[in-house]
């Protein structure tokens, strides 16, 4: 069994291909054509296709368009109901509708060969779910913006399939109230989230009484999410105008307020379906503070979420939905991988002076302890939007300013915090609070008081760090740089941070490493088993 899975309609466009049960390929489109999540969520963007991604995909497996058994497109325009129906005020929505029953045949026009008959319309959120579940049984929860005509499902998977207990009709939506809160806040709204989950520790949730009454979870499953006078609570910032306290605490607020609804909505699926594990997809995944949460106050013992929560995975969820497989092994580094060859000929047409050192890994934690930043290229992309030790940006922990350093490296605010890469079997002795291990920071865990000293780099302004942790069997390379670094240092951590700057994708290929290299004050390029050093 061929399936081809699509998300296109709102952002982060992406392909993602299973055959015979196992996951092939997937990737976002931005990482092909280096526009950032691939395009702005509007109707009238929704006729783009994943072609970079869905062709890429393809020939990972050797397939012709013509070889698939199904497509699916993670979006069912026959669910959908007008905008102002649905208490939207998006004038324009109808384009989405009339592009996304046009999806067949747009995606074999895109894919020459391709049967627009084997084209299927997946619901947005059981794409999620899936996504999530990839073929497990227990329970599960989607939170995001919009999907069809609902911002919200709670469901179990069985042998049976996918049963829906809840899902929260529009206009009502935790993610659509986090959006309008990142615009008021002077942020790029569907894209900026997580700067105001960062920004909100430094807040204090003075906010809460109110919200408590405009935003709340019912008894049937779903949430009411009333209006918001955010001007009444905070002015509205400009963008690259100055955040002050008022735009701190409003942060602080709808962030708490956010976390006591899920752990609401998480109350009353267990409550229904008695299962030890919760799996987590939608955009609200991302927001790890709220994982956390939770993981340590929820009923479940065990919260797993998928690393590519955001729309980009409705691609693999609808791939897996119409696969119909037992359960999936799932790993992130999904995406393109370049050879030694590929990679030094990319070296030599740069014509950069570089080098094999004997290890790559010894080199890295050289120039890390000498207090260098590495940009650190190896194996295959991740899918998703996390940097897992395959696209990051390196330095030392131990160095306070190297917050401040990587920031303007990246060009990117300075209450933005950095995450620490620990080995797993180091990880409990420095990091509490939060589920371990944690190989896909997507928790955040307290830095113990002895620590927090000895790594303040990655310390966070209320004491917590997004931590990821590094099993040697399924990341050697990154290991064997983190032990290194160790025995250098007697540091078992440092700082990793996604490998491109304000604006841009994440790197994907060679070249964009190479461009990125030469654009930012980085002193060393681990690209492969090669290492490009800045000129002294």
């Amino acid at each position: 069994m061929r399936v081809l899975g699509i998300n296109a309609i709102f952002h982060d466009p992406a392909a993602a291909l299973v055959v015979d049960g196992r996951i092939v390929a997937a990737a976002e489109e931005e990482r092909f054509s280096r526009r950032k999540h691939g395009k702005r969520p509007v109707p009238f963007s929704a006729w783009e296709q994943p072609v970079l991604s869905a062709r890429w995909c393809l020939e990972q497996a050797g397939l012709r368009p013509g070889d698939l058994d199904l497509v699916g497109f993670s979006y069912d325009p026959s669910l959908v109901r007008p905008a102002e129906a649905m208490g939207l005020n998006d004038p324009w929505d109808h384009l989405r509708i009339m592009y996304a029953e046009q999806a067949p045949s747009l995606l074999a026009d895109a894919l020459p060969g391709l049967d627009p008959a084997k084209v299927r319309f997946v619901p947005h959120h059981v794409a999620h779910a899936a996504s999530a579940l990839l073929g497990r049984e227990g329970s599960v929860l989607v939170c995001d913006g919009r999907g069809e005509r609902a911002s919200h499902l709670s469901g179990r998977h069985s042998p049976d399939g996918l049963e829906i207990l809840a899902s929260q009709e529009l206009p009502h939506s935790l993610g659509l109230m986090y959006e309008d809160l990142t615009q008021h806040l002077g942020f790029l709204r569907s894209s900026d989230e997580y700067k105001v989950m960062a920004m909100a520790s430094y807040g204090k949730p003075r906010h809460l009484d109110l919200l408590r009454e405009a935003v709340r979870a019912t008894e049937d499953g779903g949430f009411v999410t009333g209006t918001i006078d955010w001007e009444r609570l905070a002015p509205a910032r400009a963008p690259h105008e100055q955040w002050t306290q008022e735009h701190a605490d409003l942060a602080a607020s709808v962030q708490r307020r956010l976390e006591e609804v899920l752990l609401d909505l998480t109350r009353w699926i267990h409550e229904r379906t008695g299962d030890r594990t919760l799996m987590i997809a939608g955009g609200t995944g991302l927001n790890c503070v709220a994982n956390t949460v939770l993981s340590e106050q929820g009923p479940f013992e065990h919260v797993w979420v998928q690393p590519a929560a955001g729309d980009a995975g409705t691609a693999l969820g609808a791939a897996v939905h119409l696969a119909r497989t037992g359960p999936l092994e799932f790993a992130p580094d999904l995406g393109r991988e370049f050879g030694d060859a590929e990679i030094e000929e990319a070296l030599r047409t740069a014509r950069v002076p570089y080098e094999r050192p004997p290890d790559v890994a010894e080199a890295v934690a050289e120039t890390l302890a000498d207090d260098g930043i590495v940009a650190w290229f190896q194996g295959r992309a991740e899918y998703g939007p996390r940097a897992l030790g395959h696209r990051s940006l390196l330095a030392h922990p131990g160095r306070k300013a190297n917050l401040e350093r990587l920031n303007n490296v990246k060009g990117r605010e300075q209450f933005r915090p950095v995450a620490p890469m620990v080995l797993a079997d180091r990880a409990a002795e420095i990091f509490t609070r939060g589920p371990l291990p944690s190989p896909y920071m997507l928790f955040v865990h307290d830095v113990t008081s002895a620590w927090q000293d000895r790594i303040p780099a990655v310390v966070h302004v209320d004491g917590t760090a997004r931590v990821q942790t590094v099993d040697p069997a399924a990341e050697p390379l990154v290991a064997r740089m983190l032990t290194a670094f160790e025995r250098r240092t007697g540091l078992p951590v440092v700082v990793n941070t996604s490998l491109n700057t304000a604006g841009r994708p994440m790197v994907d290929s060679p070249r964009d490493a190479l461009e990125c290299f030469g654009s930012t004050p980085v002193d060393l390029l681990a690209i492969g088993p090669f290492a490009v050093r800045r000129p002294s």
